[in-house]
């Protein structure tokens, strides 16, 4: 899903108990590299190589993956993807978050209450197998080094110019990003779409409710025409004005 020149939200779908849940990374790229934002849930590389080149980019090499932040649906094929190449690619995340990307700390949203809780969850017709392997996931979520921490305000000197946003809240650490020449917001999970229409953060997904909704005031500084959201995928249309409306609520 190309956004402008340069830029595209990949809709990445896989089917989970039953229903498809569709989320989306974003892909930046230019005649000297390409940069990659979140990497889906483990077992997702390939899905990422499909969409790279249905964008026309297949056999471009990747430079960069920007984490947003530590979820397993952000860091999921991070390992995979690294290791699908001989060539090194840096990996930035903020450093908040970089020690439970690393795994050196256990996932904020994954203590071992909440795993057992989300295997609870889990239908009854799911065989154990499965179920097992589910729980051996959220234990032991997928790790990799980063290269490199990036901080609030940072420009990064890719694709035209991009610029990281702190946005606490969600995660400890969680950033997003703004790509200048295409005037987009990359929100990652500061905020959602649904059916059509943005909105905030949610209690039931953040790990501080009450600093992510703060964090929104960051996201005004910014002259933006396009918002990509993780979850709910692409909102056009007066972006600031959604958002004041969003913070004043």
């Amino acid at each position: 899903m190309q956004i402008a020149n340069g830029i595209a939200a990949l809709p990445i779908s896989t089917v989970m108990l039953g229903r498809t849940d569709t989320i989306y990374p974003t892909l930046l790229w230019d005649s000297q590299t390409m940069v990659l934002v979140d990497t889906g849930y483990p077992g997702q590389s390939d899905k990422f190589r499909e969409q790279i080149a249905d964008v026309g980019l297949s056999g471009r090499k990747l430079g960069h993956i920007i984490i947003t932040h530590q979820d397993l649906d952000h860091i999921g094929s991070l390992p995979a993807l690294l290791d699908s190449t001989s060539e090194a690619i840096e990996v930035l995340a903020s450093a908040v978050e970089q020690p439970y990307i690393q795994g050196e700390r256990p996932l904020v949203k994954l203590s071992p209450e909440a795993i057992a809780q989300a295997v609870v969850a889990l239908p009854p017709d799911v065989p154990n197998e499965w179920r097992q392997a589910f729980k051996h996931t959220l234990e032991h979520p997928p790790r990799a080094n980063v290269s490199r921490t990036v901080t609030d305000g940072q420009q990064l000197p890719y694709c035209g110019g991009i610029t990281v946003i702190g946005t606490p809240g969600h995660t400890p650490g969680h950033i997003s990003l703004y790509h200048g020449p295409s005037k987009t917001l990359i929100a990652a999970d500061a905020l959602i779409v649904s059916e059509g229409q943005l909105y905030g953060p949610t209690p039931e997904h953040a790990y501080d409710i009450g600093l992510a909704k703060q964090s929104l005031n960051r996201l005004l500084r910014y002259d933006i025409e396009t918002v990509i959201c993780y979850h709910g995928g692409v909102y056009r249309g007066n972006a600031n004005e959604r958002l004041a409306q969003i913070i004043g609520k």
